[in-house]
Order: C-alpha cells, then sequence, then structure tokens
C-alpha cells in the first residue's frame, strides 16, 4: 500500500529524504462526463519523472502512467490506461497534471503521483488528490468533534476526536479531514483512519489529533474541517465551549 511508503500520506505534502512532493487540490468532486485536472509539483527535484497511479477504496495502486521532462514524446501508459481518457502535460520542469476525460462514476479513486529524487535516489509520492465522481449533488457530510477525555487531561498531551458520519455512497468515502488550531493549519500529530462502510451503506472517518494539554488550557479553538469539494462541514471546540 502506498501508505507504508510514507508516513505522512495525511498531510498535504510527502516527504521521503529532502524531496516534497506537493499534489492539489487535496479533493476535488465532478459530474460524470465532465473532465478533471490533478495538478503535481515535485519540488526541487527537476530532470525525473512525474508517474500517476490510482487506488480505490480498499484496492491495490495501479499504474495509470508516466511522463518525462525532457526524453520522451508521448505519454507512457500502465495496462488498461489509454488517451483520451487519460492525458498528462507539464507547465515546467517541476509542475506536472494528470487530465482526466470524460468521468465516470468508477473513476472515483485517490490519484497519487510520484517521482525519483536521482540525487538521493529516492523515490517520493505525493499524499494523493481524491477525486470523486457524482450525478448529482452529494450530502454534507455530519462532523461530531469530541474534547479530551478527562484521564487524557491529566498529562501533558490530550487527544480530540473527530467524527464524520453520513458521507453518501456516492462519495466512496474520499473525503477529505483537515484540521485548525486558532484558525492555522495543523498536520503534524494528526491520524486519520480509511473510511469505513456502514450497514446503510454510508460511509464514516475518524480522525485525531493530540495536542499538548496546555494548549487546551489556554482555550485555543480548534477546528476540524470535512470536505468533499464545494461541499464541507465544519466543527470548532474550545475549552470553555465543553463541560467536563
Amino acid at each position: 500500500m502506498l501508505g507504508t511508503l510514507c508516513t505522512l500520506i495525511t498531510a498535504l505534502t510527502c516527504v521521503i529524504g529532502v524531496t516534497v512532493v506537493t499534489q492539489k487540490p487535496p479533493v476535488v468532486t465532478v459530474r460524470k462526463g465532465e473532465t478533471a485536472s490533478l495538478d503535481c509539483n515535485l519540488g526541487t527535484v527537476q530532470n525525473s519523472v512525474a508517474c500517476w497511479y490510482k487506488q480505490v477504496p480498499g484496492g491495490v495502486p495501479q499504474y495509470v502512467l508516466q511522463w518525462y521532462y525532457y526524453s520522451w514524446s508521448s505519454v507512457k501508459y500502465g495496462s488498461g490506461f489509454s488517451s483520451p481518457k487519460f492525458t498528462s502535460n507539464h507547465q515546467s520542469i517541476s509542475d506536472y497534471s494528470l487530465t482526466i476525460n470524460n468521468l465516470e462514476e468508477e473513476d472515483s479513486a485517490v490519484y497519487y503521483c510520484k517521482t525519483n529524487d536521482y540525487s538521493v535516489d529516492q523515490w517520493a509520492f505525493g499524499p494523493g488528490t481524491k477525486l470523486i465522481v457524482t450525478d448529482g449533488d452529494l450530502a454534507t457530510p455530519a462532523v461530531t468533534l469530541f474534547p479530551p477525555s478527562t484521564e487524557d487531561l491529566k498529562s501533558s498531551r490530550a487527544t480530540l476526536v473527530c467524527l464524520t458520519s453520513n458521507l453518501s455512497q456516492k462519495s466512496k468515502g474520499l473525503a477529505d479531514v483537515s484540521w485548525m488550531s486558532n484558525g492555522e493549519s495543523v498536520t503534524e500529530d494528526v491520524s486519520t483512519s480509511p473510511a469505513e462502510q456502514q450497514p446503510d451503506k454510508t460511509f464514516k472517518i475518524s480522525s485525531y489529533l493530540t495536542i499538548q494539554t496546555a494548549d487546551w488550557d489556554k482555550d485555543l479553538v480548534f477546528t476540524c474541517k470535512v470536505s468533499l469539494g464545494s461541499t464541507f462541514s465544519e466543527k470548532e471546540i474550545r475549552k470553555t465551549s465543553c463541560s467536563l
């Protein structure tokens, strides 16, 4: 699994050695029949290759294509992938894009970008872009944010829990969960579980943010945001808003 290759797979960037690969947007929702363009920045890596992989929830990564800035005049495709459905382009020696045309629901997946940093002889993966293809509007996710437990607050570090439910079957659980502290993005000490399908076919996701107990005592505002592209829901919590 790709997650075993990068410990920061839930963050906005993925770091292996000195290589930082960035992908955007983190999640995009597109109607059937339309086109999606996913961006990848290779950071400081130059004269290298950009490879793209598709991973459906619960599945293994599939090699889609690769594109090299200098040497190849055409895209090289993996088995089952071809033009004009899948195409790739570059805006610079470090900026690449994957374009998927005439989208179908089976195109819903996480798409990862990978490159090789030849200076350290290591491969680096991006964190992935979640693509959701739907034939209609998605229901707004339900978000519940739980404060640290009383036992947690007896130690120097405590954990906030963000529970997301009501993720429709059409979404395939491909929601993006992000955290903020006093309006600033937080990516460290975040752990988010894979989406779990429920008996009613909807999905739920649990995300955890470990904080300093002192920050909780300072009454900082913590926010959990769950996004399905343009559809999102968020909740805030702080010490003075809780009755412990």
